[in-house]
């Protein structure tokens, strides 16, 4: 038995796309954070349970899905994961195996401006997706949330297409909404920014990403993410320092 979660803000142009293909699920639990589209709307069309949560992090608002999961296992994909037939098929046969492992990642495709990038650090993209959850939970990060275990964790065969880009407004949005999540976390540890975390830490991310991790070898594509990612770490810093000026 596999209970499938989501967590939405919305997500109309996905949601149902996304359902379908949860349909080998014994149920779906989708927590959204009170869309003003109509994302429960359509949800709510299809044999799902829907519940409303307002937003704090988004560990927080993953775990609270997993509470809500009647099974043991659990997927737990993002909403522009594309989750193939032969995905699907390998989840429940892992599932069902005898002496499953507790937790399995998935290797990710990352698809940016209608192209497959194969570098920029996302050769090594794994992240679990699969896991029993009396021995999984996310880890509390605000943002960049990852589940942690003390279990050995496999690896699937079969891959997820991950295509987190609508537009360029819209992605660069999702990033200005991580920045200001890692600025709220870096707040809470007492980080106070400084000329180091203005000038060095977005050139380091830049250089890093398109040299060091191979963006360079994806072509225009490449240098846009490298680009946009490095200015999002500069905003990062930018959203703590009017933290402590009490600027809005």
């Amino acid at each position: 038995m596999i209970s499938a979660l989501a967590i939405t803000y919305n997500e109309e142009s996905n949601i149902e796309s996304y359902i379908e293909s949860l349909s080998f699920a014994d149920e779906i639990i989708i927590v959204d954070s009170f869309s003003t589209d109509q994302t429960v709307a359509l949800a709510k069309k299809h044999k799902v349970t829907v519940v409303q949560r307002a937003f704090d992090n988004f560990s927080a608002q993953k775990n609270h899905a997993i509470s809500l999961a009647k099974n043991d296992w659990v997927v737990f994909f993002d909403l522009d994961e594309k989750i193939s037939e032969s995905l699907a098929k390998e989840i429940v046969s892992t599932v069902n195996s005898k002496n499953p492992l507790k937790a399995y990642k998935v290797k990710r495709n990352f698809i940016f401006m209608g192209k497959r990038l194969k570098y920029s650090g996302f050769q090594t993209d794994e992240v679990i997706r699969l896991f029993n959850k009396n021995f999984c939970k996310y880890n509390g990060n605000s943002v960049h949330e990852t589940i942690e275990t003390s279990e050995k964790t496999g690896l699937l065969k079969n891959t997820s297409d991950h295509d987190t880009y609508k537009d360029f407004d819209s992605y660069n949005q999702k990033l200005s909404q991580y920045s200001k999540l890692q600025a709220e976390q870096l707040f809470e540890k007492n980080v106070r920014p400084n000329m180091y975390h203005f000038l060095f830490r977005p050139w380091y991310r830049f250089m890093h990403q398109y040299f060091l991790r191979g963006g360079i070898l994806d072509g225009k594509e490449g240098f846009i993410l490298a680009y946009i990612n490095a200015f999002s770490v500069f905003k990062r810093y930018i959203q703590l320092w009017l933290m402590y000026r009490k600027i809005n």
